[in-house]
C-alpha cells in the first residue's frame, strides 16, 4: 500500500512543484482554502503560476500570499474583489486573468475531472464573456461552448480524511475542494482530522481516496473571517 501521509504541507509538495505550472486552489473566500499548501508555495520560490481558483484570497491570506511575492502569472477567477494587491498588479498589466461566471467556472472544473473537453452554456451570450468563442444554437437558444479544465496540481482543504485519501468537507468547504479534487494530475489534501481507514462512513466520504495522492494533517487550523458583519447590541 502506498503511503500516502505526509510529515507537513512542504513535504507534501515535494518534487511536484515547478515554474509555470498550473494549480487549482480549493475553497470559497476565505473558507476551506488550502492555507498551508499555499504558503509552502510561497516558500519553493515557483514562479510563472497559472492559478484556477474561485478568488484570489485577500492581501495578507490565502492566495494573495502568492500575489504579493509575485508568483502569479495568471488567474482564471470569478470573483476578486476583496485583493487589492490583485487589482494593482492587474490594472498595471503585471497580471493576466480571465473572468468567469461563477457557475461556469464550477462546470468548467467538473467537466475537467469527468473527462468532458467541452459543453455549452447560455451563460454569457452576447457579452465579453462569448467573444472568441463559438456560439450554437441548440433548440431556439443561443449557447457558447465553455472549455473543461484542468491542472498539474490541485490543492485542497478537507476537514476530515483518512489515511487513504477519503476526504469529508464541511458545508462552506465544499464549494470547489471535491470537484478539483478530480480534474489535476495530482492532488494534494490538508486535512483538519486524519483517521484511520474505516473510521469515515462510507455514504458520507465526499472525494474517494483514489483522487488523492498526497495528504497531510494541520497542526494549526486558523479560520478567518473574510467579512466580519455585526449589528449594534439593543
Amino acid at each position: 500500500m502506498v503511503d500516502k501521509v505526509y510529515p507537513d504541507a512542504v513535504a507534501a509538495l515535494a518534487g511536484l512543484l515547478r515554474d509555470d505550472m498550473t494549480i487549482m486552489s480549493g475553497g470559497f473566500g476565505l473558507c476551506g482554502i488550502p492555507s498551508a499548501l499555499i504558503e509552502a508555495i510561497r516558500e519553493s520560490g515557483v514562479k510563472g503560476l497559472t492559478v484556477i481558483s474561485n478568488n484570489a484570497g485577500v492581501d495578507d491570506a490565502g492566495l494573495g500570499l502568492l500575489l504579493v511575492t509575485r508568483q502569479i502569472r495568471r488567474m482564471i477567477s470569478s470573483y476578486v474583489g476583496e485583493n487589492k494587491t490583485f487589482a494593482a498588479q492587474y490594472l498595471a498589466g503585471e497580471l493576466e486573468i480571465e473572468f468567469n461566471p461563477q457557475g461556469t467556472l464550477a462546470e468548467r472544473i467538473r467537466a475537467g475531472g469527468a473527462g468532458i473537453p467541452a459543453f455549452y452554456t447560455r451563460t454569457g451570450v452576447g457579452t465579453l464573456i462569448a467573444e472568441g468563442k463559438e456560439v450554437r444554437e441548440f433548440d431556439g437558444h443561443q449557447y457558447v461552448m465553455e472549455r473543461g479544465l484542468r491542472a498539474d496540481l490541485a490543492i485542497v482543504h478537507a476537514w476530515r480524511g483518512d489515511t487513504e485519501g477519503n476526504l469529508v468537507y464541511r458545508k462552506t468547504a465544499r464549494n470547489f475542494n471535491p470537484m478539483m479534487a478530480t480534474a489535476a494530475d495530482v492532488t494534494v489534501a490538508e486535512v483538519e482530522l486524519l483517521v484511520e481507514p474505516g473510521q469515515i462512513e462510507p455514504d458520507s466520504i465526499m472525494t474517494p481516496g483514489i483522487f488523492v495522492n498526497r495528504i497531510v494533517q494541520l497542526v494549526n487550523v486558523a479560520k478567518r473571517i473574510e467579512q466580519r458583519t455585526v449589528r449594534k447590541r439593543a
